[in-house]
């Protein structure tokens, strides 16, 4: 009985951690843009207030989506890594 439920309690941590680690599709800089609601001469600093102020509002800690906080976080670094 014992081993029957190792098994199990195994095989839920897998699945747990497959479903936590699924990969965000690509976005363009076109669509990072439009989650964020910035323009294109948006600075930085402009960048992550905009991330900061969607993530509060969508944080899985707080009842959101986690897919969401994560094409947030997405938008986020297509942006700044242009910006680089």
């Amino acid at each position: 009985m014992a081993k029957l439920l190792f098994i199990g309690l195994a095989l839920f941590g897998l699945w747990l951690y497959l479903r936590r680690s699924a990969p965000t599709p690509p976005i363009d800089e076109k669509e990072a843009r439009a989650i964020l609601g910035v323009d294109n001469r948006a600075d930085a600093d402009a960048i992550r207030a905009a991330h900061r102020r969607l993530v509060a509002a969508v944080h899985p800690d707080r009842g959101g989506s986690v897919e969401l906080a994560r094409r947030i976080n997405a938008a986020r670094d297509v942006l700044l890594k242009r910006r680089d």
